[in-house]
């Protein structure tokens, strides 16, 4: 490749390609998850690390080596959540309880299936650093997004819950039940992992670059159609405007037994045109 006037220009086809794919889009690839530990890992935070690459596959990679790094002192070799090359934010959790996938003995779910976060506790609302680690994770455990979604393939449930200081985190699979109708009964079946989380350290970006890390891009935009509006549940509604009508010159559906006989017809032709008699009592 040549470079002029600081723009790389691609010579061949194969790096055009390459830098193609590199390239800003507007709804950009799904992300992959580096996972490494530390150079002081324990065997527990070890396995944990092997947990979280499964529920992550196959859009995550797995490093076994230890790394001495230590991002919170510094943060320039680390590679994190960033945006405009700036870290975006980190948080460090401690494991108190954990429970490993292997020692849950119920069925999986298939690799790659893509998760329902439920988060619980008013501290997701109202504590900022817990509101920054409600994003972290949405962004962590997302997964691709789809245009549509079937019901069988709604199996997998990842449930975060804040207590007392503490993040229980716990994961399930659903089991489709026959209710007796068409729509199936749905059961929660724990499968693991399990952790019991407490939150440590934190280095949270400011309002303003989280804020400017959110900014949706114009073309993303959805435009404003006229008349037209959508509720909570994603319904459509449409709003038609139309002249007045006069009902009196509506034109209904004529029915034969509605239609009166010829008969009738003289019968009050020979009515109206008689003569009526008022009789008054003095």
């Amino acid at each position: 490749m040549t470079q002029l006037d600081g723009v790389i220009k691609p010579k061949t086809k194969r790096s055009k390609r390459f830098l193609d794919k590199r390239a800003p889009k507007l709804t950009e690839d799904v992300k992959t998850t580096m996972i490494m530990k530390g150079g002081n890992a324990s065997q527990t935070v070890t396995q944990a690390l092997k947990d979280i690459y499964s529920l992550k596959k196959p859009n995550a990679v797995l490093y076994k080596k230890k790394n001495i790094t230590r991002p919170f002192e510094d943060s320039t070799s680390l590679v994190s959540r960033m945006f405009d090359f700036h870290v975006l934010d980190m948080v460090e959790l401690g494991v108190e309880k954990y429970v490993a996938l292997s020692e849950i003995k119920n069925s999986k779910c298939p690799e790659g299936t893509k998760p329902m976060l439920v988060f619980a506790g008013e501290a997701f609302d109202t504590d900022n650093e817990h509101k920054r680690l409600k994003s972290l994770l949405i962004d962590f455990f997302r997964g691709p997004t789809v245009s549509a979604v079937r019901l069988a393939g709604l199996e997998h449930v990842l449930h975060f819950t804040a207590l007392d200081g503490k993040i229980y985190m716990r994961s399930y699979r659903c089991v489709l039940k026959k209710s007796g109708c068409r729509t199936p009964r749905i059961e929660l079946e724990e499968m693991g992992p399990s952790f019991d989380l407490v939150l440590r350290r934190t280095h949270l970006a400011s309002d303003d670059l989280y804020k400017l890390a959110h900014r949706k891009p114009k073309a993303l935009k959805a435009k404003k159609k006229k008349n037209i509006s959508h509720n909570v549940f994603g319904t459509k509604f449409g709003r038609v405007h139309m002249q007045k009508q006069d009902l009196a010159k509506l034109q209904t559906r004529k029915m034969k037994g509605l239609r009166k006989r010829r008969g009738d017809v003289v019968a009050e032709d020979q009515d109206a045109q008689a003569p009526k008699v008022v009789k008054v009592d003095s």
